[in-house]
């Protein structure tokens, strides 16, 4: 049994959507990060960045418990665990590596900081509004060109790469961006990962 720690973010959408993919047992607990629940002495203790998502798989290697944070290392933990979504190939490896890298180096971070200041922040601030919804264009676009050479990011097999940037990518209507016209081969990719069953699960998560 997995107990994960989440909410309702893209970052958090990652663990639960992997989940449900793996079809590993696993019981869901909220952590209200409007309430500052993440800041909890106890959440601490699983995810010392004060950061959702957080996991403890009760069954971990050698059968001990092992307590897991950071998104992108509970995603090839469960990959390697269950032996899906990350290919032995190694060339195939390093092609799904990168791309997810490039989910938590790039989309992660600048997606995030676009949705802070085109959504949360009262104040205008013309520059970082700008340069944020920019970078997020220009990676869309960097995603558009992969993807009409690749029917998933890192090659045609669905991956944890794709899971980690589903989620971000799913919140497109908070990037100023016209979808379907500007990134049509983004759009059917982001059409044949939302009708996989466990990815509607995932999203009803916590």
């Amino acid at each position: 049994m997995i107990d994960l720690y989440t909410w309702g973010t893209p970052n958090g959408r990652k663990a639960s959507v992997m989940l449900e993919e793996v079809d590993l047992d696993y019981r869901a607990h909220a952590i209200n990060i409007g309430k500052d629940e993440q800041f909890a002495p106890d959440f601490l203790k699983i995810s010392p960045n004060n950061k959702i998502p957080a996991m403890v798989d009760h069954d971990g290697p050698n059968g001990a418990p092992l307590s897991m944070f950071e998104s992108g290392a509970m995603l090839l933990y469960l990959a390697r665990k269950t032996g899906k979504f990350l290919p032995t190939d190694e060339v195939a490896y390093f092609e799904v590596m990168q791309w997810l890298m490039f989910q938590m180096g790039g989309v992660g971070p600048m997606f995030g900081q676009a949705h802070h200041f085109r959504r949360f922040v009262k104040d205008d601030i013309p520059y970082a509004h700008e340069r944020y919804t920019n970078e997020t264009k220009r990676l869309y676009g960097v995603m558009d060109k992969r993807l009409g050479d690749s029917q998933y990011l890192a090659n045609d097999e669905y991956s944890v790469a794709d899971i980690a940037t589903f989620p971000w990518v799913a919140r497109y209507e908070w990037h100023g961006i016209d979808f379907e016209a500007d990134y049509p081969n983004v759009w059917r990719w982001y059409q044949s990962i939302w009708d996989r069953p466990a990815v509607k699960r995932g999203f009803e998560v916590p």
